[in-house]
């Protein structure tokens, strides 16, 4: 092959990862696992990536005495010119360059997330602070990554504020997690601590109601583009249902409206490797792993020790949004003697007391571990032969993710990344890779769950055949990675 003939590299982009946490720094949701594996996984596809967060006071310290100092410098930021100190510190960590914007004042509190009275100024600051930072870094990226609301305003500020300044180069994008939080509150006093010129406060970018602002509906409008985190949850949140009351503003903007689905850590959930696990096993041996690690699950919970039982996992925050109602209306009827019920979470009052009722009411068959235990949510992933995810709205979903992983089959309703990732079973073609229902109704949700026990004691093969579908599936950020990096091409040719 002559040298002319040899593929041409990819172009590289560069991208600036902006949001309010990231593991392993600080987390409190599925965001922080999305700012630490997404850039991950985009270095290894020739992008130079540095993430952008605040650094706040409840950071472990075995990260913060490793930050480098790189430089201060004062801003203005409110309406009436009061400025704020700014200071950069840096880590650098696998290939990612992790900037953290320090600042006593907003950032000295023991959580990331307090209330709105004090979330609106320090984002606001956070916001203005992190572009102004790329420019006092000399790094201009190609695309700016904005996530949730608390980065909402990033947008707005790279095309108004610093319109002119170097940083004005770049694109920006402006990814839903969580569409229920928006940073809303009265225009005076986001007016006041944003600085942003009046014309913004009008319908079509901030204002909502009457005499609110919402941050997280100025950054949709002034973002270049817009994802969420599944197809499907791109379409449902432009209906009233999923909206958030934006669903009309969504609509207006869907011309730059997509859906990516999330990927999961390959390496932290694998059979293979897990340390937390009493048998680890592969594909090749999933068949023989698989009930070693029910018979451990059993014995440690207490259940009944019979593999040939079908056990139901579930670990969800207890909360009405995970489907739980219907969950609570079908237990009775799922105890037939060959099923046992696993639940491990913590959550509303009514959840927890219900799910220790069936347990106490059920012993042997019905455990209910209300609790986060990161070694029984192991043990559970690969000892249970299901896993419950019916929510009633579901924007990604990483549980039905992490249950293939460990060849357990995912029963879901069909909603957001759930219907994504989720291809229901197919007896005529033995096809597919969970069980799905699509409306929200117990008697849907119990049907589903009966295909799936029939499967399993009825035609047991057709059931291995699924496990391994399952387990050989790429539920890893990879393709995500590169459905996100070809946006940036497309954004920034």
């Amino acid at each position: 092959m002559n040298k002319t003939d040899a593929p041409m590299p990819e172009p590289r982009r560069s991208v600036a990862f902006i949001g309010s946490e990231c593991y392993p720094f600080v987390k409190t949701g599925g965001l922080g696992d999305v700012m630490y594996a997404l850039p991950r996984a985009l270095t290894a596809q020739n992008c130079d990536v540095k993430v952008i967060i605040p650094r706040y006071k409840c950071i472990p310290w075995k990260y913060q005495e490793k930050m480098v100092y790189r430089g201060s410098f004062t801003m203005d930021l409110c309406a009436d010119g009061r400025s704020y100190y700014v200071g950069i510190m840096e880590y650098v960590w696998d290939g990612v360059v992790y900037d953290f914007i320090d600042n006593e004042e907003f950032f000295s509190w023991g959580n990331p997330y307090t209330n709105l009275v004090d979330d609106i100024p320090k984002y606001c600051y956070f916001a203005k602070a992190a572009l102004a930072a790329l420019n006092f870094m000399d790094w201009i990226p190609d695309i700016i990554h904005c996530h949730d609301w608390q980065a909402g305003l990033v947008p707005i500020y790279l095309r108004t504020v610093f319109d002119g300044t170097p940083v004005a180069s770049a694109k920006s994008i402006l990814t839903i997690h969580n569409l229920r939080f928006q940073g809303i509150y009265d225009i005076p006093t986001i007016k006041y601590w944003s600085g942003l010129p009046d014309y913004l406060f009008d319908y079509a970018v901030l204002k909502q109601k009457h005499n609110d602002a919402n941050m997280f509906k100025g950054g949709l409008t002034y973002a270049d583009m817009i994802t969420t985190v599944s197809r499907t949850y791109a379409n449902e949140i432009q209906t009233p249902f999923y909206g958030e009351g934006l669903d009309d503003h969504l609509r207006y903007h869907s011309g730059k409206l997509c859906g990516i689905v999330n990927g999961i850590d390959v390496d932290q959930w694998n059979s293979e490797t897990d340390k937390l696990l009493a048998v680890k096993y592969s594909i090749d041996d999933v068949l023989v792993g698989k009930p070693q690690n029910k018979l451990a699950l059993q014995k440690k919970l207490g259940l009944e020790e019979d593999e040939n039982k079908f056990v139901i996992g579930l670990i969800s925050r207890l909360t009405d949004q995970k489907g739980l109602d219907l969950v609570n209306q079908i237990i009775p009827n799922l105890l037939d003697g060959n099923t046992q019920i696993v639940v491990l979470g913590t959550g509303d009052a009514q959840y927890e007391d219900s799910f220790r009722y069936y347990e106490n009411a059920n012993k042997g068959t019905v455990c209910a571990c209300i609790m986060y235990d990161e070694r029984l949510a192991h043990l559970i992933y690969a000892g249970s032969d299901a896993l419950l995810v019916p929510s009633l709205f579901e924007p990604c979903g990483l549980t039905q993710l992490i249950a293939m992983r460990y060849g357990t089959i995912p029963i879901v309703r069909e909603t957001g990344g759930l219907k994504d990732t989720v291809a229901p079973y197919n007896m005529y073609t033995n096809e597919g890779n969970g069980f799905s229902f699509d409306r929200y109704e117990p008697g849907l949700l119990w049907e589903a769950v009966i295909r799936a026990k029939t499967l399993y004691f009825t035609e047991r093969e057709s059931w291995d055949e699924m496990v391994i579908r399952d387990m050989e599936k790429d539920v890893s950020w990879d393709n995500s990675a590169e459905q996100y990096r070809a946006l940036y091409m497309k954004l920034k040719p």
